[in-house]
């Protein structure tokens, strides 16, 4: 970590009074673990068997018109039409998320006047618009997670928010920086196209707009397309049906935080058991007659321990400038495995900071350090498979609720209702480890049963983080000579530090996992560094009087090689793995070493912080090809 970063993490002192305690995410005390290496290969390979299904992983096409493209529709805000718009612009930025809003901000903060921000939803909150699911909420902590806190002078009021808290934080932000007159909402871009004579951006939308820019930043997101199942006789179903990302309040009563009243004299059917479906769960199953939950693959479900922010938290938070920066720095820090104080302390910084750093002694040989790596991972998921056992009374339902792979194979959950659920009367857990085999005009079938519902709903969550960028922007991108970003990546990314690509000048695109940046459990960390340099990068540009600035070849393919050179292959370890979204659904060997991250692994996040900052302080637009010489600063 850079010197000066490091001493922002090691100055803090913890604030928030916390201790690990019974319902700490902390180890447990037990008795001592037998771990047998060969029986644990056997039990999760034989569970990752049952899962490897030929087609299971296939997704309906929820673009164009289609019947299914009802799962996509926004039933929060009414569409109001208009008159198409034949704009000018300083900036568009394509998507009114965590990483446009920030972007947006940072770019208003450097004098920036005409920002143009356009999504296809009716406001702002990307992931948290459309996510307004019952007990919806944010799994990394709310004082790291939710953006620009002391810009707003705000401080959450639970450790972790729920989710319109986090919404009505990016409302603040657009407001305070003047993000909202401008904004095009309901608006989907269909082509962006560079013009070379007059050195802009046209976005053509779907509204018939035509929108000049001189600098386009796509900040698209990562979790923005919805992921539906390709299950046989979907279309038949006469019940109800939605997805938990396009929540139907009408039908369901109640909000997001009261019992949906509606669901009274209703069955009904949860497909999932990820992150969206643990948040719901509980909420149907003290609202509904009768609730189903049809489970592939089960979660690894920590302890939450949310509470309320004390007085104590928000004063130490208050009387620290720059406390939130320096939070999300030792957060990180600890999940590098660096010896800072751990002043988050949650399930993230117990357990997924243990795996992703194996104790390593020394004179440890490589197979040692191995088979150690294993064993703690197996003491990890002994405890999570323990607390069902403590919390889950029937014993066959504990069972089917056990998650036998490895901590890193799934996406890891915390809650602390989601698992009480399963002790409600109404509640019945459907172990389908095959997948659902069909749906008909009543319900279900899952291991040959037919299960009647009322309402069906998909809790399936979202295309995966490294779904590639052409097909996170949903839409066509060319750049100079006719040039189709998609074509140009179709053997993987080309960039200049994972947010400009060659042939593409004036663009910039958010940082995301698989675009050749960096990774952090708290992505909100890599949107706002990402978003300060691209708004620094582009006020550099305009001081300069330079109208049009393009990645060099020679730079691109230098980043590129750096990126294939330190790409840390883990396709063995993950073959072993149950299908997820971190496997590629269990074809691991198919993932793109151009799709890496700077640094490798998950990426050297506070060394490309460094780099960038350099970059910036030079200010002679290394790898960049400019219209005009660039006179040093």
């Amino acid at each position: 970590m850079d010197a000066e970063l490091m001493i922002e993490v090691q100055g803090l002192t913890k604030r928030d009074g916390t201790t690990v305690s019974a319902g700490s995410p902390g180890p447990q005390s037990a008795a001592p673990l037998h771990f047998d290496p060969d029986a644990v290969h056997a039990k999760y390979l034989e569970e990752r068997d049952k899962r490897l299904i030929p087609g299971r992983a296939a997704i309906r096409d929820l673009t164009g018109e289609n019947l299914f493209t009802k799962y996509r529709e926004d039933p929060f805000t009414p569409f109001e039409h208009r008159e198409p718009l034949f704009e000018e612009t300083d900036v568009a930025v394509v998507g009114a998320g965590i990483g446009g809003i920030v972007t947006g901000a940072n770019l208003r903060k450097v004098g920036m006047e005409r920002i143009t921000i356009i999504d296809q939803a009716g406001g702002f909150g990307g992931t948290w618009y459309w996510n307004r699911y019952p007990g919806v909420m944010c799994d990394v902590e709310s004082y790291i997670y939710m953006p620009m806190l002391e810009d707003l002078d705000y401080i959450p009021t639970k450790k972790y928010a729920f989710g319109d808290e986090i919404r009505e934080n990016l409302e603040a932000i657009a407001k305070k920086y003047d993000l909202v007159n401008d904004a095009l909402f309901h608006t989907g871009v269909q082509r962006t196209e560079w013009d070379e004579e007059c050195a802009r951006w046209i976005l053509h939308t779907d509204r018939g707009d035509e929108i000049r820019a001189r600098y386009v930043v796509m900040a698209v997101g990562i979790l923005n397309l919805v992921k539906l199942p390709d299950i046989p006789g979907m279309e038949l179903f006469k019940g109800k049906s939605f997805h938990t990302g396009r929540w139907d309040y009408e039908y369901t009563g109640g909000d997001m935080h009261s019992r949906m009243d509606k669901l009274a004299d209703k069955v009904v059917g949860v497909i999932g058991t990820g992150a969206s479906a643990i948040q719901c769960i509980g909420p149907l199953g003290q609202s509904a007659k009768k609730l189903y939950v049809f489970q592939r693959t089960p979660s690894a479900v920590g302890v939450r321990n949310n509470r309320p922010t004390s007085e104590e938290v928000a004063s130490g938070f208050e009387n620290r400038p720059g406390w939130q920066r320096a939070r999300m720095y030792n957060f990180h820090s600890v999940l590098n495995g660096e010896d800072v104080v751990d002043l988050v302390d949650d399930g993230w910084t117990h357990y997924e900071a243990k795996v992703w750093n194996p104790r390593r002694e020394p004179g440890m040989t490589s197979e040692d350090f191995v088979l150690n790596a294993e064993e703690e991972d197996f003491e990890i998921m002994e405890a999570h498979r323990r607390r069902i056992d403590e919390t889950v009374i029937d014993p066959g339902t504990a069972e089917i609720l056990k998650p036998y792979y490895r901590y890193l194979c799934k996406r890891p959950c915390f809650h602390d209702e989601y698992l009480p659920a399963f002790n409600l009367p109404n509640v019945t857990l459907v172990d389908c480890p095959a997948g659902i085999e069909t749906v008909t005009e009543r319900g279900l079938v899952c291991n040959g049963e037919e299960f009647e519902l009322d309402c069906l709903i998909y809790a399936t969550g979202f295309e995966a983080e490294v779904t590639p960028f052409p097909r996170r922007a949903g839409h066509e991108i060319i750049g100079r000579g006719g040039l189709r970003l998609a074509e140009k990546w179709a053997a993987g990314p080309a960039t200049l530090h994972g947010m400009m690509t060659r042939g593409f000048p004036n663009f910039f695109m958010v940082p995301a996992p698989g675009q050749q940046g960096v990774i952090s459990v708290n992505f909100t960390l890599v949107n706002c560094e990402g978003a300060e340099h691209i708004a620094a990068t582009i006020k550099l540009l305009d001081e300069r009087g330079i109208q049009v600035a393009d990645v060099s070849g020679e730079a691109e393919r230098e980043y590129v090689d750096g990126i294939l050179a330190t790409y840390q292959d883990v396709s063995l370890v993950m073959e072993a793995c149950t299908p997820s979204r971190l496997n590629n659904e269990g074809n691991p060997k198919a993932m793109n070493p151009r799709a890496g991250s700077w640094g490798g692994g998950r990426g050297d996040l506070f060394g490309w912080i460094k780099m960038l900052k350099e970059w910036r302080e030079a200010g002679d637009f290394a790898g960049l090809e400019t219209d005009q010489p660039v006179a040093a600063s």
